[in-house]
Order: structure tokens, then sequence, then C-alpha cells
């Protein structure tokens, strides 16, 4: 723009504003107090504009490529079906590539490059390579069948389970950590009759009378009752999983902005 065109169109902003923008100090031109003013929200607008291209930019020409994902079968199962369909439904030229595997498998997924992200229990504590993004908090709770003679009991304490037998997750995984680490608190050695890393297993067994169990509250269902014990409070923390400092690509972050939202 010409030097007469540029004071043509900041005549016609004062003008519009109703205030001096400028002033000429001999040969110089310097912003008025509402010159610096409109300056400090120009400035902001410019950025705003930019977000709002890009936003729409990436809508227009759609985000593509592969994302590859693990997650643990009872996450996969009871947690991530609402939000795989509406990244799905959002992002049609993403190509989902889901792995079902074990939470303590999945960290070792991430670190080697296997899949980007994994959507986990997280681990109580993770080695500082890894970039963890806490989502659900899930209680867990003791539970057993409905005729199992711990269901009679209105007061339970640790020292009544230890007396049974237990169908748990294995304990070197995580949510077995918890529980064993429990008992070993207060000095009790678990009785487990069997182990299995799959809940929906767990379950199963627990309900046809094979001995009590920890699972998810939320699996409860009309099979299993939960036992009350007193003072214990356990709950484990589910979340998505990267490496830390990673550089995500943009179907990866799309999805953690999904799981966010």
């Amino acid at each position: 723009l010409t030097q007469p065109a540029v004071s043509k169109r900041v005549a016609k902003l004062e003008e519009q504003l109703g205030a001096k923008l400028v002033q000429r100090l001999g040969k110089k031109m310097i912003l008025t107090a509402a010159g610096r003013t409109l300056l400090s929200h120009a400035e902001k607008l410019f950025v705003d504009i930019k977000s709002a291209e890009k936003a729409v930019k990436e809508i227009s020409e759609g985000i593509s490529g592969d994302l590859r994902l693990a997650t643990s079968h009872h996450i996969g199962l009871h947690r991530l079906p609402s939000y795989l369909k509406h990244f799905a439904d959002e992002n049609p030229a993403v190509k989902l590539n889901l792995e079902f595997t074990d939470s303590e498998k999945s960290y070792d997924m991430v670190a080697s490059g296997t899949v980007e992200l994994a959507i986990v229990t997280l681990a109580p504590n993770a080695p500082a390579m890894f970039n963890e993004q806490s989502l659900w908090r899930d209680p867990l709770v003791f539970a057993c069948a409905v005729d199992h003679p711990l269901a009679h009991l209105k007061t339970l304490s640790l020292h009544n389970l230890a007396d049974h037998p237990c169908v748990l997750p294995g304990l070197d995984t995580y949510t077995g950590r918890i529980v064993k680490r429990l008992f070993e608190q207060h000095s009790l050695r678990l009785n487990a009759s069997m182990a299995t890393n799959y809940l929906e297993t767990i379950k199963m067994l627990a309900s046809v009378g094979f001995g009590w169990t920890v699972l998810p509250k939320t699996m409860l269902g009309d099979q299993l009752i939960e036992l009350s014990v007193a003072e214990v409070n356990m709950s484990r923390s589910l979340g998505v999983v990267s490496l830390n400092q990673a550089d995500l690509s943009k179907p990866a972050q799309r999805f953690i902005h999904t799981l966010q939202a």
C-alpha cells in the first residue's frame, strides 16, 4: 500500500471508532493511548483468526492416516465404544488399528513405537519416558456370588476375606498389585484359587462360586453382590499413555481431544 492509502484507511478507522489512533511528532507517527489499546486487541484478533483458519482448514481437508492404539479388554468393552464411534464418524479418513492386550504390555508397545497411544489402567509409578493423562477414576469393590458364605455377613474385614478362596487378576497386573499391596499392609496372605487377566472371566468364575473377587464397581450386575469391607476404599486410574515429548500425529491428537471432550 502507498502512504496516502494507509493514511486514508487509518482516518476511516478513526472515524468509525470516534477516537484519534495516531499522532505525528515531526516526521514520526506514534500511537495514542486509544491506538495502543486497539493494537493489543488487534493482535489477539489476528491470533484468533489464524486459529479459526486452521480449524476450518483441518475440517475441510480432513485428517487422514493410520492411528495405532492399544487398550485392555475391559476398557475396550466398557469405556471406549462411544468414543470410537464418535471419532470414526468425525474422521472417516483415519484408519484405526486397535489391539487388545494387557495394560502392562501396552506400555511396552508404546515404548517400542508399535502403537502411538494406549488407553489402559495407568501404572502406579510409570517411567519418565511416558506421558500419562488420567481420564476416568475406576472404583474397585470386593464382590462374591449371592449365595457365597461371605454374602451373609453384615460386617466384614480383610481377615474374613483371607479365610476364603479368591479369584483375582494376575498379581503382576496393576489391578492385582493394588489388592496384593492392601493385604500385605495388613500382614495377610491371599488365598488365590486361580487367576486370570480377563475381568469378564473373573466375573463369571466368581458368580458361580469359585471365590470372592475384586472388580470395577460398574461390572457387578445381578450375578454378584458387593461386599462392604470396613475402612477399605480401592480405585484405579484409567487413561491415555503416549511417549513423553513425542510429536504426536494429527489423528492421535484428535483422538486424545475426543477422549478429553
